[in-house]
């Protein structure tokens, strides 16, 4: 199996190498990566063709700023490969992702996907984990659950078949804010996911302060062109049938929950304390009502017991 890794890269020129050398160190020969220069202005593109050193399965493609879709089709246009995977250009792969991906991918599956590991943004190869994230990653028809929470961080622990991909459709650059997720729906339109086993992570993902969910995830708005884009899509009714309002309104829960829950996060108590209850009233459970009094009562507990709310450093 051949697999194209595309990488969109914009000004990360401190952290690509690691995203280059963690391809190069791949255990599985068959592959290639297009990295795609996305208007940088901090000497991303050097800094890749030093890491590249010359590696003939290494193309660095060049365009003016488009954005983060924009590039990834120039990449996925640029790709030879029968599968692909998403790698960002601040992340890194483990030396057997891509062939513990490759194996889970089988049957009629069009996509594999499975753990992944959270790194402190100045992190390297090799550092120790903030955490690991082992789960939920169900195996089968993802859709209902993928409407409801995005179960990707992004597509870097994810082998996708070209085929389903192209059927699916691309990257939509009209949207800016959950781009991915929206596309992740498309595919789990087409069929089954697989997961691969172990709790080992696939992907390290560096959370950096200026990242799109830090700016973006405490304001309504930012969900809107995605959500929009969803629910609009026919095939997602046809799908869900009967069950389309019910999940269309967990959905929206969901979302006002990551709303609260980032609001807090940026110091915003008052405003994040109501938009949390909001959410809690439209979609209670257990765990989500221990989580919001915890919520109420956070200047009364330790900071570092916070959790996932504890406050973004200043």
């Amino acid at each position: 199996m051949r697999v194209s890794i595309v990488t969109p890269a914009f000004d990360v020129a401190p952290f690509v190498a690691d995203a280059i050398r963690s391809v190069r160190a791949q255990s599985h020969a068959s592959l290639e990566l297009i990295l795609v220069d996305d208007g940088s202005r901090d000497g991303t593109a050097r800094a890749a063709e030093t890491a590249a050193e010359d590696d003939p399965r290494i193309r660095i493609l060049r365009q003016a700023n488009a954005g983060v879709s924009a590039a990834r089709n120039a990449g996925i246009a640029a790709a030879t490969g029968d599968t692909l995977l998403f790698l960002d250009a601040d992340d890194w792969l483990a030396p057997d992702a891509v062939s513990r991906l490759v194996a889970a991918l089988t049957g009629d599956a069009v996509a594999a996907y499975g753990p992944w590991a959270a790194m402190a943004e100045s992190a390297h190869p090799g550092d120790s984990p903030l955490r690991v994230k082992t789960g939920p990653f169900p195996a089968g028809d993802i859709l209902p659950r993928l409407l409801i929470r995005n179960l990707l961080v992004n597509g870097g622990h994810a082998l996708i078949r070209r085929g389903a991909f192209d059927t699916a459709g691309g990257f939509d650059p009209a949207i800016r804010y959950g781009e991915d997720w929206e596309c992740w729906i498309r595919l789990a339109l087409q069929g089954p996911f697989a997961r691969v086993g172990g709790t080992a992570p696939l992907l390290f993902v560096r959370e950096r302060a200026g990242s799109a969910y830090r700016r973006m995830a405490r304001d309504p708005a930012a969900f809107a062109p995605a959500m929009d884009a969803i629910w609009r899509n026919p095939a997602v009714r046809v799908r869900l049938g009967p069950r389309f309002a019910a999940i269309k309104a967990r959905a929206e829960a969901e979302n006002g929950w990551v709303v609260g829950k980032e609001l807090l996060r940026h110091g915003a108590r008052d405003e994040g304390l109501a938009t949390l209850r909001r959410a809690f009233a439209a979609a209670p459970g257990a765990k989500r009502g221990l989580l919001l009094a915890a919520a109420h009562l956070l200047p009364l507990i330790p900071g570092g017991l916070h959790g996932p709310f504890r406050r973004y450093a200043q």
